[in-house]
């Protein structure tokens, strides 16, 4: 089916993840968009989809797809493929997106391109650009073999633009195989993080190395409160144990695009650039001149960050009335 572009729906914390609606957003643009929605979902999921461009969904609400893993939504969507033949698959770039598409690209014996920030369709074959180096170049990848291709797609790659469209939905049977009840998901443990969350903040305060400690990053936590904003940190300060890796970002942690992206301590390791490098506007407080941080940095502050957070702080609390 030419031109179709098909978007698996993930969930998170039970709502359609921003990385789904991006997807589904430039799928829409790309060709015609469809997705794929299996497991327990919110009432409003079908019409969050069809708001962001999906015109038709392959529906199926049965708990096997939140209660096992892989296996189950695998062996369903190999089934849609073959039946339907989409030209392109996409998937988001996590856990749960990995998983599946290792999985259907042996099932399927097709093509799979990871890591992809943008993709078009030419010929029948789908040409897909990967960002590198902490995205300061690019690469480009073309699939040309037959069949569906999978794209694994990363966060913040498209913009995730309202294109309402009327929606079909085909109801899919549940997958009933006993095989497929291997692997069974026991727990799920959420952290819970006040404020603002980083995938969606507009403000986002992250310290690296040059924090030296978890009691350090309180001061930025009281900066980004003070400025409605989240705090994150580098792989660094996370495998130190002075954050939670829910707060990592970088090429193995989350992906953000902020307006506002303040850099404390942190030197720049492509890793990590490849997490915050698109955020519209960065700042960066480090007291090492040749910091790499700085190259691209819109503002750069040499100095210590001891000094230059609370007195940041303090200013703000005083334009504030605080």
């Amino acid at each position: 089916m030419a031109g179709v572009i098909w978007v698996y729906a993930e969930l998170n914390d039970d709502r359609i993840t921003t990385t789904t609606l991006e997807m589904v957003a430039k799928a829409a643009e790309a060709g015609k968009a469809e997705a794929v929605l299996l497991g327990p979902a919110p009432e409003d999921a079908v019409q969050t989809l069809a708001k962001y461009g999906a015109t038709k969904i392959y529906r199926s609400a049965d708990p096997i797809y939140r209660e096992y893993l892989t296996l189950p939504a695998a062996e369903t969507i190999a089934g849609l493929i073959n039946t339907f033949k989409p030209a392109v698959m996409l998937f988001a770039s996590s856990y749960t997106g990995r998983d599946l598409v290792a999985n259907l690209s042996a099932r399927l014996d097709c093509g799979a391109i990871s890591d992809v920030g943008d993709f078009k369709l030419k010929d029948g074959s789908v040409e897909a650009t990967i960002p590198a180096l902490g995205a300061s170049y690019q690469n480009t990848s073309t699939l040309v073999s037959q069949g569906t291709k999978l794209l694994l797609v990363r966060p913040k790659s498209f913009e995730p633009e309202i294109s309402e469209q009327a929606v079909a939905i085909e109801e899919v049977p549940a997958a009933s195989d006993d095989g497929l009840r291997k692997v069974r998901m026991k727990e799920r443990v959420t952290v819970k993080r006040e404020g603002p969350q980083l995938e969606g903040a507009k403000t986002i305060v992250s310290g690296g190395r040059g924090l030296k400690g978890e009691e350090n990053f309180a001061m930025l936590s009281d900066l980004a409160e003070l400025l409605g904003g989240a705090v994150g940190a580098t792989r660094a300060a996370v495998d130190a144990g002075w954050v939670p890796y829910a707060m990592q970002i970088g090429q193995t942690g989350k992906t953000v695009k902020p307006d506002l992206y303040i850099a404390c301590g942190i030197s720049g390791a492509v890793q990590h650039l490849s997490g915050m490098k698109t955020s519209k506007t960065i700042i960066s407080i480090n007291k090492d001149a040749d910091a790499p941080i700085f190259q691209y940095s819109d503002f750069g502050m040499v100095g210590d960050v001891f000094k230059i957070i609370p007195q940041l702080i303090e200013e703000l609390k005083k334009r504030q009335g605080g």
